[in-house]
């Protein structure tokens, strides 16, 4: 099937795939390229500099302007705003612009903002209304002015499910590869409280460093990482927190809200800690000493490992 052009559409490019529809009043500009299977609906506009990837919905009234990279799978409510000058002034033209890049399988709510120069995660969906004004991490579910983190996306055939969020951790394995759940030992009386636990019984690796995290503002996000050869054990001993593991196929999310509850997360593991409480104290036990070579800071570069 050859490619749809409403009559009352204004295409100009000639960069753009097969089975692609592009429906009434939309206007794309010559410069622009356009995937397969893509719908592009009435009352859009499209510069030169963006390229669209296949399968992307772009609902009603959406302005994608110079420097919009957009991947597979993505859904652009309508009245989507993007930007792409941080600084605008009459009849001043930066001499290249920001990119903004979605990622594959990102969905962007009705009416939403997005700031230029940052990117949308994997997965992630952005709330009707929000306004981004930082990069939003994969599969991270984010709302309001500015947009925060309120929950993640569930892993699956679609790269975004439905939120889901544990309301507790429960003790042994999960279903992320090697990633477990332990409950220590809890005593109680009138002298207070205790947790203990024989590390070498329960942890598959010898601790040779530990760190504390605290004092994290709630709507701030911690790790977003992964180490290839090191292993972490990570309890709250204070307040709450919740956190991600991610073994690039399947994630689940743990609330650490007791000092005898743990998750270990083994190398290879994408790890997300958010939703912290204002008291909260993370308490992380590692396998190795710290090295900033050990940490896999981008979410498809991890994927990429963990597929060989």
């Amino acid at each position: 099937m050859s490619v749809f052009k409403h009559p009352q559409a204004l295409c100009e490019s000639k960069k753009v795939g097969p089975r692609t529809r592009i429906w009434a009043f939309a206007h794309v500009l010559p410069g622009a390229r356009i995937g397969a299977d893509c719908n592009i609906c009435d009352h859009t506009f499209i510069e030169n500099d963006v390229v669209l990837g296949d399968r992307v919905t772009v609902k009603c009234g959406v302005q994608l302007w110079d420097g919009a990279r957009v991947e597979d799978d993505v859904f652009i409510g309508p009245n989507a705003t993007f930007a792409n000058d941080r600084f605008p002034r009459s009849r001043q033209r930066p001499k290249t612009f920001l990119t903004t890049v979605v990622k594959e399988g990102a969905s962007i709510g009705a009416n939403a903002t997005i700031l230029p120069g940052i990117t949308i995660g994997r997965g992630a969906m952005v709330g009707a209304g929000a306004v981004v004004v930082a990069s939003v991490p994969p599969y991270a579910v984010v709302v309001g002015n500015p947009a925060r983190i309120v929950s993640y996306c569930d892993a699956g055939p679609s790269a975004a499910q439905p939120a889901v969020r544990t309301e507790a951790a429960r003790a042994g394995t999960s279903r992320v590869r090697g990633v477990f759940v332990e409950h220590l030992a809890a005593v109680e009386d009138l002298r207070g409280k205790v947790v203990a636990g024989e590390i070498e019984t329960f942890l598959p690796f010898k601790v040779k460093r530990f760190f504390v995290v605290h004092g994290v503002p709630g709507r701030e996000v911690r790790g977003q990482h992964a180490h290839r050869r090191c292993h972490q054990f990570l309890v709250c001993v204070r307040g709450s927190c919740r956190v991600i593991a991610d073994d690039g196929t399947h994630r689940q999310e743990f609330l650490l809200d007791h000092p005898a509850t743990g998750v270990y997360l083994p190398p290879k593991t994408w790890g997300v800690q958010y939703d912290y409480s204002p008291d909260a104290a993370l308490l992380v036990l590692a396998s190795h000493a710290y090295d900033a070579r050990d940490y896999v800071r981008d979410y498809e570069a991890f994927r990429k490992l963990v597929r060989r």
